[in-house]
């Protein structure tokens, strides 16, 4: 299995020079479907030192020149939505109708902060001495290091460059090694929108560690910006002290999905598998455990069977495909791990629990889940769903809230009251009320506690790559 010779040809553009190259695989069938550069200390060297030279042009850019360049950035991702999509689903497994949407969902921040770049504004704020004038400034903060996971190798690229760009920024993108191609090809069309050399760099790296080493080291780069693991992210938060870099750190997350005793179940359940089942449970915002009233558990339960047997699995290039393959042998083995951990210790399989060929899972439902088990304590990130109950209110929220992470949370009920009082007891960055899919470019992503700090989308997302300059001015 191969790319087209035409996405071949638009990822060529965006490479880098580089004295080695690595294969990417596609976890369809395990082909080898392209060859990257593989970057290392030289290559980042040479990096740091473009996108220095282009920051010293690209932050005396008007906003409505950066503002224009996104804007046809924004086209060019829409007009290439096809190609992108498929790349996608070959690179990393996701189905292709999920592909689709979210290429829309990285095209709408491109879209978002071109809007934005015209809405960075300053501040005048009177003194108490009539012969002084005080000003604030915001500007662009310098260098963004910026490191991408597999799961979403266009949004999360997207949700991280284009304010960064619109900041008046240069950035340098670490992609996945799983998944570096969408990377090079959204690059790709970066310049062919007419975004200057050296302004979005992307380096492909087989060995992320040099890579990072030689960018954490400049003092140049100012900002990072990282999605992934938390033990990851834990490790960069220490390794960005000696010099002192502005930190946004989208972490790991476990999040909860609680279904009160009144919701509409009909309503409910398509909400629940979409938030759980998408990406085949691999992204940070899946619900990984799922709290029902016990007064209407048995009735969820047997309808969330139903629903998930009937998910088709298969070659996430074909139409009808719902569950693609998990991106990895690493991630079948934690998945498996999971799910035969719970088993040994009293959980019971509703449908599902085995591996369906290749890097394939057959979309699992489990109840008798206890605090004990892997799965409670860490991220699935397949396609599995842990279902408990609880008593009430009280009940719910203080098993939602027993985790160290707090990313995304959902819950579902018709009682404005209890959307309220829960919304603001969950200890979690996003909540959903009866909405299993929250994220909008407008809106801040982010979590508390150890699903990181920072906020990405809205104006908030824009904020992380800006420094603040107060200037107080002596009339003559």
């Amino acid at each position: 299995m191969q790319i087209s010779a035409d996405i071949a040809k638009c990822i060529e553009r965006a490479k880098p020079a580089a004295r080695r190259i690595f294969s990417v695989y596609t976890p369809i069938d395990g082909s080898a479907i392209a060859e990257v550069p593989d970057c290392g200390r030289e290559e980042a060297q040479s990096a740091a030192e473009r996108a220095s030279a282009a920051f010293s042009t690209w932050k005396r850019t008007t906003a409505y020149e950066r503002s224009a360049i996104l804007r046809r950035w924004f086209e060019l991702i829409g007009e290439h939505k096809a190609a992108l999509a498929r790349l996608m689903a070959m690179e990393m497994g996701k189905p292709l109708t999920e592909a689709e949407g979210e290429v829309r969902y990285a095209a709408s921040f491109v879209e978002w902060y071109a809007e934005e770049a015209k809405r960075i504004y300053g501040e005048t704020i009177p003194s108490q001495f009539p012969g002084k004038r005080i000003l604030v400034l915001r500007q662009p903060a310098g260098l963004v290091f910026a490191i991408t996971p597999w799961n979403f190798p266009c949004a999360m690229v997207t949700r991280k460059v284009a304010p960064a760009l619109a900041a008046a920024c240069a950035v340098i993108l670490k992609p996945a090694e799983q998944a570096p191609l969408s990377a090079l090809y959204l690059a790709a069309l970066w310049s062919e929108a007419g975004g200057p050399l050296g302004t979005f760099e992307v380096l492909p790296a087989h060995d992320p560690a040099p890579v990072s080493e030689v960018l954490l080291d400049d003092p140049r780069v100012r900002v990072l910006a990282f999605t992934g693991s938390t033990a990851v992210g834990m490790h960069l938060y220490e390794r960005c002290s000696p010099t002192m870099k502005r930190l946004g750190l989208e972490l790991g997350g476990h999040a909860p999905f609680l279904i009160f005793s009144d919701a509409d179940l009909d309503a409910a359940l398509p909400q629940v598998v979409a938030c759980k089942f998408r990406n085949a449970g691999q992204t940070c915002v899946c619900t990984n455990r799922i709290y029902v009233h016990e007064r209407i558990a048995g009735d969820f339960g047997e309808r969330l069977k139903a629903a998930v047997s009937s998910l088709r699995v298969g070659n996430p290039l074909e139409p009808e495909t719902q569950i693609g393959p998990l991106v990895d042998a690493q991630g079948m083995a934690k998945v498996q791990a999971h799910v035969d951990d719970a088993v040994q210790k009293g959980a019971r399989l509703l449908t599902g629990g085995k591996p369906a060929g290749g890097l394939y899972f057959q979309p699992t439902v489990l109840t008798g889940i206890d605090s004990g088990m892997l799965l409670m304590r860490e991220e699935t990130f397949g396609p599995v769903a842990p279902v408990m109950t609880f008593r009430d209110e009280e009940d719910g929220i203080r098993q939602a809230n027993a985790t160290s992470y707090g990313l995304a949370a959902y819950l579902w009920t018709r009682d404005l009251g209890r959307a309220f009082r829960v919304a603001e007891s969950l200890e979690y960055g996003i909540v959903g009320v009866n909405d299993g899919m929250p994220s909008t470019p407008q809106a801040p992503f982010g979590g508390v506690k150890y699903s990181g700090i920072g906020r990405e989308g809205g104006h908030w997302g824009v904020d992380e790559f800006l420094d603040i300059k107060y200037v107080s001015i002596a009339l003559p």
